[in-house]
């Protein structure tokens, strides 16, 4: 049995986009995640946003299904900003130790040490996958 919490979210109003699954997605979803950052004055978290969502992204691009991802920016509390992608594939993310000699694999334990917490909830059409940052002005 998997448990998964969401957290409350401020009453501020959230950023979503739905994208084509295009590796070009990428770029709008960094557009998304700095104009919701800024909009925020939560400037400092921008460019840590940028490339969590790039990855996120990036995953759901690979192993997704039809064609489209959902992105989605929330402020859940004054200082924390979540970034998420929904795609349409249930295999859930996996944070794993790539060799040295790998090129990829590196993108969640990236996410991971950029958030103050990450996970995924389950869907019954595929799954989100969530990344929370803590604030900087």
């Amino acid at each position: 049995m998997t448990v998964t919490t969401t957290p409350k979210t401020t009453g501020n109003p959230g950023y979503s986009e739905t994208l084509p699954r295009d590796p070009k997605s990428a770029a709008t979803a960094r557009r998304l995640v700095r104009t919701a950052c800024a909009a925020w004055g939560l400037h400092g978290t921008a460019d840590d946003g940028a490339l969590v969502v790039s990855e996120l992204v990036s995953n759901a691009v690979r192993h997704g299904r039809r064609e489209s991802i959902r992105v989605m920016v929330e402020r859940t509390a004054p200082d924390r900003v979540r970034v998420a992608v929904s795609d349409f594939s249930h295999a859930l993310p996996e944070l794993c130790t790539p060799k040295d000699d790998e090129e990829g694999g590196r993108g969640l334990a990236l996410v991971a040490a950029l958030a103050a917490d990450w996970g995924t909830r389950e869907r019954r059409w595929g799954k989100v996958v969530w990344a929370e940052l803590e604030g900087r002005g």
